[in-house]
């Protein structure tokens, strides 16, 4: 994986032209008693970094390890910075990141992102700038289920306390949505798990992830295709 932040100025303004910047944005949150803090950023390094492998003209920025996960407060470790303060960061830094690079994605591992990141990508992109928000959509589990720990179980399996790993609320979203927009995820679900991780194991994880990865990778030929990398391959 290419990192921007490995380059000096210079190397970053011989790379800039036909760049694509991809920002993995991520969340320090509770994941059930199981799996780490750092799951979701996890995940959005692992599919910026698979992008940069598919698409050589791919550079992947330094990751933002927080934010919007105010439904996971009352769980300890659990840090958020809110819609705002995450709307008004993605906002700043892409105008930032725009005067060197000229494309730029931003992919979150975290689903409370998406509301402040496609109101950050709609401004932005009003103000004719090429950014781009995406968010992975898989089965498996709404929090900390089966999807996340295999996952995590292929990323990171140190990292898995497996023999802590328990059943969860397991009744669908739009069931849950009003309980949770009323008193957050500790009101249905004591451990923090939405789902089950039963079952879950490193190889459906590995297959979750190249299959996110391809998705991503399709969607990024679709707004910039190849022939638009000036001469970079990819």
């Amino acid at each position: 994986m290419r990192g921007m932040a490995d380059l000096t100025w210079p190397e970053a303004a011989e790379h800039a032209a036909g760049a694509i910047l991809a920002v993995p944005v991520g969340a320090t949150e509770q994941h059930g008693p199981h799996l780490p803090l750092s799951t979701d950023t996890d995940i959005a390094v692992a599919l910026c970094a698979g992008l940069a492998a598919a698409r050589p003209e791919v550079l992947v920025a330094p990751t933002i390890p927080y934010g919007s996960s105010g439904e996971h407060a009352g769980f300890p470790g659990t840090l958020s910075i809110g819609q705002a303060a995450l709307e008004l960061l993605i906002v700043e830094l892409c105008r930032s990141a725009t005067d060197t690079f000229g494309r730029i994605l931003v992919v979150s591992g975290h689903g409370g992102n998406l509301a402040p990141l496609r109101r950050a990508e709609e401004l932005l992109r009003r103000e004719s700038r090429d950014v781009r928000v995406y968010l992975p959509n898989y089965p498996g589990g709404l929090h900390a289920g089966r999807a996340e720990t295999a996952m995590q179980l292929a990323l990171r399996p140190d990292l898995v306390r497996a023999e802590r790993a328990e059943k969860g609320d397991t009744r669908p979203l739009d069931e849950l949505l009003p309980l949770l927009r009323a008193g957050g995820v500790r009101a249905v679900s004591p451990n923090g798990v939405l789902g089950d991780p039963a079952g879950a194991h490193a190889e459906e994880g590995h297959a979750l992830l190249a299959r996110l990865t391809d998705d991503l990778t399709q969607k990024t030929r679709h707004w910039w295709p190849a022939h638009a990398s000036k001469g970079l391959p990819s």
